[in-house]
């Protein structure tokens, strides 16, 4: 599905009008690089404490679930829960994601037999999703917890809100508890700490960005409010920081960073075609920034950076990114 509004998509999103000059909200004094270094944190500790599984737990958000089995009949409203699932060996009875059909995950084929609940990401089939006798329904806080009050007393309903990497993982901890799939859950979270200790320890000396939008407006990633982009602080020089729902990033600022690597994801909210990099292209400061003299303009799955937000996705992310940065 093609994202909302919503924090979903960035919580930050006030998407610039392609060559405007939007005020950011929030703005720091402090030195970008500064800023870089810090939103890196500290170094990724690659220790996976042992997972035990369990019918009744609290999540980070404080969401308390409890379950009467380990749930067979697993239902997806946004592809974090793909992504989890299928690091845990998972085929979800149904999704409204396109994640699935990613050839790392399930691949077009394989995904194909897996129903997709109709009504979009934004307004999910109550009934059609009964129809399917979960025992379990996860979706995202902020956008399906709506759905909560029709799921009461049917299903139960996990809402799930994700904004950091450390986010993802406890959701993959939490989940395997809860269908017994430690090992599976052990052996994923183990992958992905060590292959970000491993892109970590190769910090590039390069400054990077991550951009996503439609036709007409595009946006930045940042740490603050997505969580591919909170990895990025440890891979590359990342100086980019929310500014709130009143601003972003113009292409003057852009252009004054040097950018060396750009990734771009193209995101549309319609029928709109064409990439999001070939749009900007249309811009005459967008042929100005390094990473564009340079060639160094990657198109990527927005499925897998901008939906995924799981270990399974954000490997991928640090494959791709790691690569392009070296």
């Amino acid at each position: 599905m093609l994202r909302s509004p919503s924090r979903f998509v960035r919580s930050c999103v006030a998407a610039a009008v392609v060559g405007s000059v939007l005020a950011g909200c929030g703005s720091s004094t402090e030195p970008a690089s500064e800023q870089s270094a810090a939103a890196a944190g500290p170094k990724t500790d690659v220790t996976v404490e042992p997972i035990k599984a369990t019918r009744e737990l609290t999540d980070a958000n404080g969401v308390k679930i409890s379950l009467k089995k380990e749930p067979e009949r697993i239902v997806c409203l946004f592809a974090l829960c793909d992504d989890i699932l299928t690091e845990l060996g998972i085929v979800p009875t149904a999704t409204n994601s396109a994640l699935l059909a990613h050839p790392d995950f399930l691949g077009e084929e394989k995904a194909k037999q897996v129903d997709v609940i109709p009504g979009g990401f934004i307004a999910p089939e109550v009934e059609v999703i009964l129809s399917h006798k979960p025992d379990l329904v996860i979706g995202l806080e902020d956008t399906h917890g709506k759905l909560a009050p029709a799921l009461k007393g049917a299903t139960t309903f996990w809402p799930m809100q994700p904004e950091t990497w450390q986010d993802s993982v406890g959701y993959l901890r939490d989940a395997a508890a809860l269908t017994g799939r430690t090992t599976e859950g052990e052996k994923a979270e183990k992958t992905f700490r060590a292959k970000l200790a491993k892109a970590e320890g190769a910090k590039s000396d390069k400054t990077a960005l991550v951009i996503y939008g439609s036709d007409e407006n595009f946006g930045v990633a940042t740490p603050e409010t997505d969580v591919a982009a909170s990895l990025f602080p440890k891979l590359a020089d990342y100086p980019w920081k929310s500014r709130g729902v009143e601003g972003s990033y113009s292409l003057e600022e852009i252009l004054a960073a040097d950018v060396d690597v750009i990734f771009s994801e193209t995101i549309s909210f319609g029928e709109a075609d064409g990439k999001l990099s070939e749009k900007l292209a249309e811009n005459p400061l967008w042929g100005k920034i390094p990473a564009v003299e340079n060639g160094d303009v990657h198109e990527v799955n927005s499925e897998v950076w901008a939906k995924g937000r799981g270990t399974r996705s954000l490997g991928i992310v640090l494959d791709e990114a790691t690569a392009a940065l070296r």
